[in-house]
């Protein structure tokens, strides 16, 4: 069995999917399965809408954390959570070629659906490190079934394993009781998530826009990180709308608290790396009704007995949706309770840590 691992990957701050589950994982696994874990942090500490994008300030980051190549000597495998970008993935050459030299067992996560495509916009050069890059792993792990075709290029289909996200304990501990007792009086809205304009921040503040000229009854609490390239126009936009506020990065308790307020989740997301989010999980496990997109692995995860479906760069579709929400509230409760059980049965800490560890140890 193996015992000893290297993360190398994103960890908190800033707060993503990706580096809430390398949190977890560090945390978790020598407490709870007694493994030996080091870890190596590739962030850089800013939030940015370009994710994936080559920068100094990332590049200086990279060259320093280079240092700690020393420490694969150490283990028997290494894991990655690498980018999908071209520059993502190049940055994590450097530990999959001494990894593979000294014949340790190298194991990637994506987080994400855009591996393939950017391995497809490539040419020359340029693609041909991609491929020979990725082709050194020995395993590969991606979120949901329908995300499998990221790796294909590079793994056979038997070496790549599909590990849903999941939803951190305390957000499960007496929640059923708070979701019986929801409020169903009006439209209780939550955005939490980066407020990205390719996860559809600006979609959102738009509908909210409509719902209020329209007179709609509904109050919405927006939190996450954002890139103060936008910030300003996000503020000024919720400031105009009664009844929104924007409630900054939230963890803990306060995000829990957030969630169990609010009776409906909306999260109109077209990114182009995305996977499958946490906050989506979050937000079912805290009895939410579900408004989000059919894109990349959501599908995977959501079905209409968890919400509805909203198109795609369309504020009127969220309008429209929400409106139907609104109608029937207490129509939709079967659906609160539904979401909770769904994840406290697929989506936990414990099924995500062990059936890692059964990836790790095949």
């Amino acid at each position: 069995m193996i015992k000893k691992i290297l993360i190398i990957g994103p960890f908190s701050p800033p707060i993503t999917g990706v580096s809430i589950c390398n949190d977890k994982i560090l945390d978790k696994i020598p407490k709870d399965y007694d493994f030996k874990v080091d870890y190596i942090n590739t962030t850089v500490n800013s939030f940015s809408e370009k994710v994936g994008a080559f920068s100094v300030v990332k590049f200086i980051k990279q060259f320093v954390n280079y240092i700690y190549l020393y420490k694969i000597v150490k283990v028997e495998v290494v894991y990655l959570t690498i980018g999908q970008t071209f520059f993502g993935v190049l940055k994590y050459a450097p530990f999959i070629y001494v990894a593979k030299l000294l014949n340790k067992r190298v194991i990637i996560h994506i987080h994400g659906n855009y591996l393939k495509t950017q391995y497809e916009l490539l040419s020359g050069f340029k693609k041909k490190i991609f491929y020979r890059i990725l082709k050194k792993v020995d395993k590969g792990i991606v979120l949901s079934e329908k995300l499998k075709q990221n790796l294909t290029p590079f793994l056979s289909t038997q070496k790549i394993y599909v590990l849903p996200n999941y939803v951190e304990n305390y957000l499960l501990e007496n929640t059923k009781e708070i979701i019986t007792s929801k409020y169903k009086d009006q439209l209780r809205i939550v955005y939490l998530s980066n407020l990205m304009t390719e996860k559809g921040i600006f979609d959102l503040l738009k509908a909210l826009e409509i719902l209020q000229e329209q007179k709609v009854k509904f109050s919405a609490k927006i939190a996450g990180n954002v890139d103060d390239k936008i910030k300003g126009e996000i503020l000024s936009r919720i400031s105009n709308i009664k009844n929104c506020s924007y409630e900054g990065v939230v963890r803990g308790e306060k995000k829990k608290n957030l969630l169990c307020e609010a009776n409906v989740f909306v999260f109109p997301t077209f990114y182009k790396m995305e996977g499958q989010p946490i906050s989506l999980l979050e937000a079912m496990a805290t009895g939410n009704i579900i408004l989000t997109t059919n894109h990349a692995g959501i599908s995977d995860v959501f079905s209409e007995q968890n919400g509805l479906f909203i198109r795609k760069n369309s504020p009127e579709d969220i309008v429209s949706k929400l409106k139907i929400v609104s109608d029937n509230l207490v129509k939709f409760e079967p659906v609160m309770s539904n979401n909770f059980n769904y994840i406290k049965t697929n989506f936990t800490e414990k099924i995500f840590l062990q059936s890692l560890i059964k990836i790790v140890d095949a």
